[in-house]
């Protein structure tokens, strides 16, 4: 058997099987048990600061010093 057959042969019948596999995990890995609080989580970051902009956390003049 030429090589090119067997690479094409093998990439057809278990690239498929591992794409497919792939996906089934992913799917399962998003919608896993306990995943809601991050997804809404995530959901809801754009509005997090929907008053002002949020500061540049570098910048010292944002730090959330309290002085005494």
């Amino acid at each position: 058997m030429e090589l090119y057959t067997f690479l094409r042969s093998a990439a057809d019948s278990w690239g498929l099987l591992f794409m497919f596999l792939m996906f089934v995990g992913v799917a399962l890995w998003a919608f896993r048990p306990g995943s809601r609080k991050t997804h809404d989580e995530i959901a809801s970051s754009i509005f997090r600061n929907e008053d002002r902009p949020a500061g540049d956390p570098a910048d010292p003049r944002n730090s959330q010093r309290t002085e005494a």
